[in-house]
């Protein structure tokens, strides 16, 4: 039986990366600092994602206004690890959280959000197993933005690439250009924090 709840990312040793899409203003003022900078909203929660895929299916492959624009974040591993040392889910577990009460209470007071949503294929279809997101609140948004990220990419003319490709019906050569996601590995207690399958 397949896994439902696995992170998948494409890391190394010290690094993870994170996909996101913004407008051309938010993008370019990152781009050109090497971070987040304003516009950039540090004030509101940003969402992160580690499968382009999903992100793709989101945005419209770009396409839609405000994220006609997708950078790949490079990450600390460490950053990562401490988001999800403090997640709380975007829905109660009652195994998890107990009573809906608590649940909410903890929600309410945490810093950051986790989300599994359906993963999406190369042409967006809902797939059996799950793709998280994860919502970095005003708490650590500072430390996101000036202290985990360690290197933007400009992904947007690589997934008009793979767009074009996939429409073309050339799939095999579209998934050449895919990054390489993989099962991330999480202790147990953070696994069980955020649902998440281990083996």
């Amino acid at each position: 039986m397949p896994l439902l709840r696995r992170i998948r990312a494409d890391f190394d040793a010290d690094t993870i990366v994170m996909y996101q899409a913004f407008g051309p203003a938010i993008t370019d003022a990152a781009l050109a600092a090497g971070r987040f900078v304003a516009p950039f909203s540090f004030t509101r929660m940003t969402w992160i994602k580690p499968s382009l895929l999903w992100l793709m299916h989101r945005s419209n492959w770009a396409r839609k206004p405000g994220q006609e624009r997708v950078l790949a974040v490079r990450i600390t591993s460490a950053g990562w690890e401490q988001a999800l040392s403090q997640a709380v889910l975007t829905a109660p577990v009652p195994a998890i959280h107990g009573s809906a009460a608590a649940w909410s209470t903890a929600f309410d007071a945490a810093s950051v959000h986790v989300q599994w949503d359906p993963e999406r294929s190369a042409r967006g279809a809902a797939l059996n197993h799950y793709s998280i997101q994860v919502g970095i609140g005003r708490a650590l948004i500072r430390a996101y933005a000036e202290q985990w990220v360690v290197g933007l990419t400009d992904l947007t003319p690589t997934v008009h690439k793979i767009d074009a490709l996939i429409r073309a019906g050339q799939a095999a050569k579209a998934q050449r250009l895919l990054p390489p996601e993989r099962p991330y590995p999480l202790d147990p207690a953070t696994a069980r924090r955020i649902q998440a399958d281990t083996a």
